[in-house]
Formats: C-alpha cells, structure tokens, sequence
C-alpha cells in the first residue's frame, strides 16, 4: 500500500487507487481508469493542477479553490461541496456514498453520471481562465532584453577542516566552479540538479551583494565589486528580492501582514506611513488576497496564501530580478497549482524575471523559459526549456529527466529510466577530466581512446551550429 502525494509514483506503480478527502474515500478505480476518465470532481481538480514534465506550454493550471473542512465540523451534505465547481443544491442534502460508475470504478459524487472527459454537459469541470495581461517584453526578442543578472566565472570553496581544539585546513571543498550565467528581462531561467549540487551556494553568493571569491557578479548592469557603501547597496538591492522555501519559517510569526509587507517598503524608501499603507493594500491585492486581512499574524493564513505573503514582500520594492528558491515545494499539489499561476500571472503583468531553483522538474518545465542543469558546482547543461527537455544531450540531464514520474500509467510505464551508478567524487577531489565520469552511462560504452579523454580532459560547455543549447560533454 502506497501513500503518496506524488500522482506520477501512483501512475508508475499503483494497480488500484483511492482518492481520498475529509478522511473518507471519494473514488476509487483501476489506476488506468482513474487518471484515464475520473468521476470526481475533487480528483479532476487534482490531476488538472498537476504540471507535466512531457508537455511543453506553459497554461495556466488547475487550483482548486478554498481550504479543506475541519474535521471536527463537518458540513451537512458532501464535504467536497463549498469548493466544487459543480455542486447544486441537492449536494447539500446527504453525504453521497460510493456508488459504481460502471466497472470496478466507484465515486461518491451524486454527479458523476454527468462527467465524461471531465466536463459536464460539454463544459469543463474545471474551467481554466487565460491570463488576461501581456508585457510588451513578450515581443521582444532575448538577445534585444537588457540583462538582469550576469554570473561570469563564479567560484566559492569552503575550507575543509580536521581537529578538534586546534582546527587546521586539509582541503577545499569546491561548492560552484565557473559558473556562467545570465538573465534577461521578463526571463525566468530554472536552475536544477541533485541536492548538494551547488544551487544553494550560488544564490547565496548572489544575494549577498558582496564580491564573489573569484568572477564577477553583475545585476542590472552593476558590478556588485564597485559596491562602495551601505546606501549603493541599499539601492540595487531594491532590484534583487527573493521568496523562500519555507512560507512559515520566512515571516515573522509576531508581526501582522501589514508591518511584514510595510517592512521592506520602509527600509528603501523611507515613504510615509499613508503611502505605505496605500501600498500595502495594493500588494495584498496583486496577489489575491484581502486587503482587510492585512491585519492578521502569519498563522491566521494557510500555507499558500503564506507564500503569496512571501511574494508580496518580495514585489514591494518594484524588483527586476526576484529569486524564487523552491517555493512551491512546501505546498499540497492544488496549493502549488495557484502559487504558480499567480507567478506566471505576475511575470506577465508586471515583466518580472526569475530564477527559479527547484528539484520538480515538471514545475521547472512549466514555469521557465531557460533551464540549467548542475551537477557538482558547474553548469553542465543550459539552453531554451523545450529544447533541454525535449532534446538533452548530457548524460546528467537525461538521467534527470528519465527519473521524473509521469502522470498518465500509459505514458509512465513505457517510459526507459536511465539509472545512475558509481560513487560521487570525494568533495575535495579536483580531477583535470569530466566530474561525471565515475556515474555516466555513456562512457561505460566509449573505446579506450575516448574514454581517456573523458579521464584527462575536462568538457567546454558549448553548442552546435552558434546554438544556445550547449552541454558540457565531449561526445553529445
């Protein structure tokens, strides 16, 4: 018996599967049927706020409205019914039982008759509304953008240390090596790889506006080295903002929205209080929240409307450049739905760029335009999301890709995984070759002569033909 939250694990491996809210079963079926032709609205909703890793484009998904019942005050009727799209009147009357659809199929929703190709009547279930508002950058082509964020040559090591009372230094640990990258305006650029890879590292070196051990770090234009004095920094940092991983952990539990919100307003403007006021209600509003709440502590709101929390304070300052370190990875799937729809949404409304870290590659794909992959501190992988996707050329990445669970148990179990074997190397090892060489499935089947190039010789990122897909591997 599985448990899960991940609907791509279900597809893989389940042959049964039980939908479950308000601690009873809402449907139940043949994992093939379920995901094929679902009769419940609540497990429509579910499936449609899943991003796909297989499917290019970037619509707006699936959210389902509303928050879960308590389960000590249940309402009258089906428990489902305050956030169903679909409810009528008789919904309220009686809990719905799980009743056969037809088959070895059940679902306890006195509609399900009705649904078919989750719609009714011809309609969706679940209609989705396209977001109303473009930017001008939309026309634009990349290379006419101005760049936000320009990474040239970025190394940090950290010093490895043995003993106890009288510390002393045996080795580096290398945490990013050269890394190259750049983001234009109204850009989000995914940056993606195993735990322990370098992601971390790299937007802590940006976000402290502080010169880099070794390379430079540009952001809109600025040499973060020419930094001279707290009010320089004061200015470009009102251009770099970030949203954390954790919503909770990242707003302070003893203040309201509204001082949260009116914090970073206060410290890079110095605006009267009516302005910041006026503000922070037009912050609560760009992100789909009460204005009137804005007096509430961080408690009071659930874990998605936290991270639009987040998000607010993080627009407050008009950035250019906002830093978005796994945030979504904290939310239930429909949760996720709406924080990413609301981030496309401002992206597009406000010309935003991003650089967004996350180990969800479907949300990667969904959200970006650029993607880059690393693997032990340097960039081995980078270029347009669909071309990454549909066309990867690394090892690395395409043993990432593999491992990434669809949602459709036609599509998942045909699909090959590539499976990584062999050891990392040790985090002070500084071989001239390639890093992967010690996992990499394609040098296991080079002759000799190729092999030792892989051993002694480490791999340029480049392209083909001028592209901008360029991988760091000698034989792709």
């Amino acid at each position: 018996m599985l448990v899960t939250h991940d609907l791509g694990v279900v597809a893989g491996t389940a042959d049964d599967v039980m939908v479950m809210y308000a601690g009873r079963p809402v449907e139940t079926a043949p994992a093939v049927d379920l995901f094929a032709e679902p009769r419940m609205p609540y497990t429509i909703g579910l499936l449609g706020a899943v991003p796909r890793v297989d499917v290019a484009g970037g619509g707006p998904l699936v959210p389902i409205a509303g928050s879960p019942p308590s389960m000590v005050d249940l309402p009258t009727g089906c428990p489902f019914r305050q956030r169903c799209p679909v409810a009528v009147p008789a919904c309220a009357e009686a809990e719905p039982p799980l009743l056969d659809t037809g088959g070895a199929h059940r679902a306890a929703c006195i509609r399900a008759g009705e649904i078919h190709d989750r719609r009714i009547d011809g309609a969706d279930v679940y209609p989705v509304r396209e977001f109303e508002h473009a930017h001008a950058l939309d026309a634009v082509p990349r290379e006419r953008r101005a760049s936000v964020l320009e990474l040239s040559g970025l190394s940090k090591t950290f010093p490895l240390r043995k003993g106890t009372v009288l510390k002393r230094r045996i080795g580096s640990v290398r945490a990013v090596a050269d890394v190259d990258l750049d983001i234009r305006e109204g850009e989000t650029l995914g940056l993606v790889g195993e735990s322990g890879c370098g992601k971390t590292t790299t937007l802590l070196e940006i976000m402290r506006l502080r010169p880099p051990e070794s390379g430079s770090i540009r952001v809109g234009g600025i040499d973060v080295a020419g930094i001279r004095n707290r009010k320089a920094e004061r200015e470009l940092r009102r251009t770099l903002q970030m949203v954390f991983q954790d919503p909770m952990g990242a707003l302070d539990p003893r203040m309201t929205v509204a001082d949260i919100l009116a914090e970073p307003l206060t410290a890079a403007s110095g605006s009267d209080r009516a302005t910041i006021d006026a503000r922070v209600d037009e912050l609560m509003t760009l992100v789909g929240l009460d204005p009137e709440h804005s007096d509430r502590f961080p408690a009071a709101f659930s874990g998605g409307q936290r991270q639009r929390i987040g998000i607010a304070r993080a627009l407050a300052t008009n950035p250019a450049l906002v830093v978005l370190d796994e945030p979504v990875s904290a939310l239930d799937v429909s949760i996720q739905a709406g924080v990413i729809n609301l981030l496309d949404e401002l992206k597009a409304r406000l010309g935003l760029a991003y650089l967004f870290v996350a180990h969800d590659l479907a949300v990667v794909r969904h959200i970006s335009d650029r993607v880059a992959v690393m693997y032990l501190g340097r960039i081995v992988e980078i270029g347009s999301v669909d071309d990454l996707f549909d066309d990867p050329r690394h090892p690395y990445t395409q043993a990432l890709l593999s491992a990434v669970p669809v949602p459709d148990p036609e599509v998942e179990r045909r699909r090959e995984r590539v499976v990584l074997r062999g050891d990392l190397p040790g985090p002070t090892d500084s071989d001239a070759g390639c890093a992967f060489v010690s996992r990499c499935p394609l040098h296991v089947t080079l002759d000799d002569d190729r092999r030792a190039r892989c051993l002694a010789e480490r791999p340029a990122l480049t392209g083909h033909d001028g592209s901008d897909h360029r991988n760091a591997c000698h034989f792709r």
